[in-house]
């Protein structure tokens, strides 16, 4: 029997702030100008090799994307995934282009807040393997984007990183892309000739999809459009179609901007007062306001809502037996 991909909303099921009104620093600054703008960031890099191209053909592949659009990107590694001699010469290579590297954990475990001990031990045990890269940030992105799910496990979480010299690498464009490389990889197991052409148009439909309401709902939030980072994962559909997809954005009159210029917008360093806390930080200050409850699904993205148009794209898979 197939093993069922997991979601959000099952793995969120089974498991000192500052509020929008008293952060006035975040309303009504834009990064610049009032034109809408994004960064790439990419998470995970668990680089095994697969259907259509092999580990070193896919990381190839998103470089050769980031390369083309020249923007320089924030890589979210987990730890674990670079601490043999073959993860740490791929990143090796994302460090040479000048992409910037932060740290998504050793052992990408969801967060509950039930064990901030063994939350910080982890920490521990990643940091080393990224903090000493030439292009490492003091920056950490939460697994799933999952905080805490009580107030006392989000703070003791917020306090391990600060005394790690850290802050949270949020996300404001949240995305399903990873639901969409999980069902393709099967798809191409299945079908190693399936046409990749649907695919793609649902790729690049969805990104901007998601980038479109999340830069609306900031606009409602602060007052002004923001400095976006869009959270794709190291993936084939990234591989595939991350360059078509930053064309599109651009065509669409977005402007990409280097990691390190967007997460220099002030809304990044929001401490959002909201338990389960986590999700977009976008989200997470539209939770707080209290106005945005009839709009706000939980989780944000999952691959639950993406599966009817997926399957009308690109067909259904057949039922496991």
């Amino acid at each position: 029997m197939t093993k069922p991909l997991w979601t959000r909303r099952t793995l969120l099921g089974a498991l000192g702030a500052t509020s929008v009104a008293g952060c006035a620093g975040l309303r009504g600054r834009a990064n610049g100008n009032s034109r809408r703008s994004l960064a790439v960031t990419i998470d995970d890099f668990d680089i095994v090799d697969g259907p259509l191209l092999s580990a070193d053909q896919r990381e190839a592949a998103v470089l050769a994307a980031l390369d083309h659009h020249r923007v320089r990107a924030c890589g979210f590694p987990k730890a674990k995934s670079v601490a043999d001699p073959a993860g740490g010469k791929r990143l090796a290579r994302w460090v040479e282009r000048g992409h910037q590297v932060g740290c998504h954990s050793y052992a990408h475990a969801f967060y509950s807040g039930k064990d901030p001990a063994s939350f910080a031990a982890d920490l521990d045990r990643a940091l080393p393997l990224v903090s000493g890269l030439p292009t490492s940030v003091p920056l950490f992105r939460f697994p799933y984007l999952a905080e805490g799910r009580t107030r006392e496990g989000r703070d003791a979480a917020r306090a391990a990183l600060g005394a790690r010299g850290l802050r949270n690498g949020h996300v404001s464009i949240d995305t399903s892309d990873w639901y969409i490389a999980a069902r393709l990889t099967k798809r191409l197991k299945r079908d190693p000739a399936a046409d990749l052409a649907p695919w793609r148009r649902f790729y690049i439909a969805h990104v901007l999809d998601r980038a479109a309401y999340y830069d609306r709902m900031a606009r409602e939030v602060l007052g002004r459009s923001m400095s976006h980072t869009l959270l794709v994962h190291h993936n084939l559909a990234a591989a595939l179609f991350l360059g078509d997809a930053l064309q599109a954005f651009r065509q669409a009159g977005w402007q990409l901007v280097d990691a390190a210029l967007a997460f220099g917008d002030p809304v990044f360093r929001a401490r959002p007062d909201i338990v389960p806390a986590g999700q977009s930080i976008v989200w997470q200050l539209a939770k707080e306001s209290g106005r945005f409850e009839e709009r706000l699904r939980y989780p944000a993205e999952d691959g639950d809502y993406e599966q009817p148009a997926l399957d009308a794209v690109v067909g259904a898979e057949p039922t496991p037996t």
